[in-house]
């Protein structure tokens, strides 16, 4: 069975790496941006999250977050999130390297978690440089838009995502490519590896001489390179490889 041999691989792994996507994030209920259905699907991409778009007119991202952004803060971890936790508390991952922005590793119980795209729970002043918790500004939305600094009142509030037209956060890139470097396993869960430089991981990974589990709903451009393949939810997957493989 797939399963048992990704439980089998990841058993014997001593410097395991994960890497996941908006699928993962997407059975908690938080849309995708990508795909049938997704965000990227009723709204321009470009006017919506792009840094030039954004210093122009900040409130058609905050529109688009209003309802989005409240989605993302209610959500709560799923089986797949804890069964990531479970293998990296047991030794068998050493990171989760993560295209999410919704900290829900986290909130998981997993440690070491690399946000290749930055993080959607800060919101940061680009005129002052404060700081505040997302959910904050979220309940301001209904009554300010956009919503206005709480120290200088400045209107360029911008959550700590990477946007269109801004560089990914170089330190988590690095640290994700020396991990990749690393890895005796490769595991991709939920993510449709369309997406660079993330999509490179398991290409280093691979180079490096690590086996390849990539356990997601729709096929990926990878799967001829992986050792395991298994097509279905993170949620259901992942759980019943932890289990195999136990404390």
């Amino acid at each position: 069975m797939t399963v048992a041999r990704a439980a089998e691989l990841i058993r014997n792994a001593r410097r395991g790496l994960a890497l996941t996507g908006a699928g993962v994030s997407a059975e908690s209920g938080i849309p995708t941006f990508r795909g049938e259905g997704g965000l990227w699907t009723q709204y321009d991409p470009v006017k919506v999250a792009s840094i030039e778009y954004f210093m122009a007119d900040p409130s058609a991202y905050w529109k688009v977050s209003k309802d989005r952004g409240r989605v993302a803060l209610a959500a709560s971890p799923n089986p797949g999130h804890r069964a990531l936790a479970a293998l990296e508390a047991s030794g068998r991952l050493v990171a989760v390297a993560t295209q999410n922005t919704d900290g829900l590793h986290q909130d998981s119980g997993s440690h070491n978690v690399i946000e290749l795209h930055g993080s959607g729970r800060t919101v940061m002043c680009l005129d002052c440089g404060n700081r505040e918790a997302r959910s904050e500004v979220q309940a301001r939305l209904d009554v300010e838009m956009p919503p206005r600094c709480t120290l200088c009142g400045g209107i360029f509030l911008k959550p700590t995502v990477v946007l269109f037209g801004v560089p990914l956060p170089q330190p988590a890139i690095q640290q994700a490519f020396a991990l990749a470097r690393e890895a005796d396993v490769m595991l991709v869960v939920g993510s449709s590896l369309v997406v660079y430089p993330a999509a490179d991981l398991p290409l280093i990974a691979l180079r490096s001489g690590a086996q390849l589990i990539v356990v997601n709903a729709e096929p990926t451009p990878f799967d001829e390179l992986a050792t395991v393949v298994v097509q279905g939810k993170s949620g259901e997957v992942l759980p019943e490889i932890a289990a195999l493989i136990g404390g």
